[in-house]
């Protein structure tokens, strides 16, 4: 089901039905652009392009390119300077949401949590105890 919502571009109303997050103006625009994007990537010399370059030549805002990298309209592997900011500290990722060091950082202290887990779980037995005594 459809529901009414602001384009974040234009500030008109359309209904947001999941597919696209702007009007259909504004997603016509961004077609365009991202149109003439692929065509300047497209040669041979533009491939190893970096972001600053893309928008330098074309135009077009970063936040877009972004945008396109993340919904894998441009491929990193085909294109390799591009990439998108990590979600955590900002360094240009161009896989998944966090960046190499962020994953492994996460990894760490997750390691680190279940250690410290197991350790009060292994103390909380041993301070269990059940004393049986027999009686004669």
């Amino acid at each position: 089901m459809a529901e009414i919502q602001n384009c974040p571009s234009c500030g008109e109303f359309f209904n947001f039905t999941g597919v696209r997050d702007v009007c259909y103006k504004c997603a016509q625009k961004e077609e365009d652009m991202y149109q003439i994007v692929y065509r300047f990537l497209r040669k041979r010399e533009n491939r190893a392009a970096t972001m600053e370059r893309i928008v330098e030549a074309t135009g077009v805002e970063q936040e877009l390119l972004y945008k396109w990298v993340r919904k894998n309209r441009l491929h990193p592997a085909i294109f390799p300077n591009l990439g998108y900011p990590c979600d955590n500290c900002g360094r240009i990722t161009n896989k998944g949401k966090l960046c190499e060091k962020c994953q492994d950082d996460l990894k760490s202290d997750l390691r680190t949590f279940e250690a410290a887990k197991e350790f009060r779980e292994n103390v909380a037995n041993r301070e269990k105890g059940t004393y049986l005594s027999e009686k004669k």
